[in-house]
């Protein structure tokens, strides 16, 4: 009896093809996380750092490519120090894991700084969104690396 089911397994693992299982697609928590990111980089562009607030979580945390840590009142008067002529993402790609999903990318950006000084900057970017207790997804962390493209 054994060595039957053991035959039986085995021929259901020989006859199972790789290539007919569906790829996995993206799950709503990914595209939701995704139009999120979105709106924070359409927030950039516009040069209109208030509209990412809520985005945020109240203890939002970011650590720049100098390992400086920045709370959320500290993150966002830096935003407002820079002033962008062009924002864009590359390779963002979202990962779900429950209540929590990791965004990551390259996010690539022109402008000046609050001396007027220009800017042409590259940066790989992990941020990490929580579904809060009311139902809204909002980012808990970011961490930036600079690339040189």
């Amino acid at each position: 009896m054994k060595k039957t089911v053991l035959w039986a397994l085995a021929v259901v693992v020989l006859l199972v093809n790789p290539t007919q299982i569906p790829a996995q697609k993206s799950t709503e928590t990914e595209k939701v996380v995704a139009a999120l990111e979105q709106q924070w980089l359409d927030a950039q562009e516009a040069n209109k750092p208030d509209l990412s607030v809520p985005l945020l979580a109240d203890k939002y945390v970011m650590t720049d490519a100098d390992g400086k840590v920045y709370d959320k009142a500290g993150f966002i008067a830096l935003q407002k120090s820079f002033k962008w002529t062009s924002v864009e993402y590359a390779d963002l790609k979202v990962t779900a894991y429950g209540d929590a999903a990791i965004a990551i990318g390259l996010w690539k950006a022109k402008g000046t700084d609050a001396s007027g000084k220009a800017i042409d900057a590259a940066e790989r970017f992990t941020d990490t969104w929580v579904k809060m207790p009311s139902g809204k997804w909002q980012c808990v962390a970011t961490q930036v690396t600079t690339v040189n493209l």
